[in-house]
């Protein structure tokens, strides 16, 4: 395992997220899959490179949201969307040349990220890859999230997750890489209106705590002419189906 930069968010590099996951993973005709892909975004991104890509999320709405998206504008329709959970993917043995979780694996329940970690082995060719972002629980913006929902413990879950299926029979790590990665919301109304589009359950709380969370919110974000912008502290965790 390769631990290729420090891990206090100041002394990491300042990197685009796009910009470490095209270091490492070769996409052009590649088969990937996006778990906890969202409203697809970086479905479309990886799609754009040239990979055929299975978005897979559990939220209908968000699914909605990729599929009425405008397509990659690639010459084949390079993209499909389906609604499943990471721990039961609708994909057979060894289809895959790398699975993606994209500040996902955080949001799939503890008990269970070890068996999704088993099932991206599971559809993984050998030599596969599973890229692993995850955002780290520290920083101004974890800060700010904090009070409608402290990740603090199903993020440690999601790295002990990863780190035993790394030691398991069937994956081992490559690389643990730490860095921070840019982050722009346009206004604090998009901030507010994302809590909720992420997880409707968060509506009553933000509602609540409007007032605070705009002040938060405007104290640590940057403005600049195009939004506010943020800092995340980010990890990569790269593992290698045998």
């Amino acid at each position: 395992m390769i631990d290729s930069a420090p891990r206090t968010a100041t002394a990491a590099p300042l990197l685009k997220h796009s910009h470490v996951l095209r270091q490492r993973l070769a996409l052009e005709g590649a088969r990937v899959a996006d778990i906890g892909c969202g409203d697809g975004g970086l479905s479309r991104v990886m799609a754009r490179a040239g990979a055929w890509v299975i978005g897979i999320d559990p939220g209908g709405p968000q699914l909605a949201r990729a599929r009425a998206a405008e397509p990659a504008g690639a010459p084949e329709n390079r993209e499909a969307y389906v609604c499943a959970l990471g721990e039961a993917l609708p994909l057979p043995d060894g289809c895959l040349d790398a699975l993606v979780y994209f500040n996902a694996l955080h949001h799939v329940p503890v008990p269970v990220q070890g068996a999704a970690l088993a099932e991206a082995a599971r559809v993984l060719r050998s030599g596969g890859l599973v890229y692993v972002q995850e955002p780290l629980a520290e920083g101004s913006y974890f800060e700010l999230m904090r009070p409608v929902e402290d990740e603090t413990a199903v993020r440690a879950g999601a790295y002990d997750a990863l780190k035993a299926a790394a030691a398991g029979p069937a994956l081992e790590e490559t690389e643990e890489f730490f860095y921070r990665a840019p982050f722009r919301v346009k206004s604090v109304e998009a901030f507010l209106k994302g809590l909720v589009a992420v997880d409707p359950a968060r509506a009553p709380l933000v509602e609540a705590q409007a007032a605070s969370l705009r002040r938060g919110f405007l104290a640590a974000g940057e403005q600049r002419d195009d939004g506010f912008w943020f800092e995340i502290p980010s990890r990569l965790n790269l593992l290698r189906r045998h």
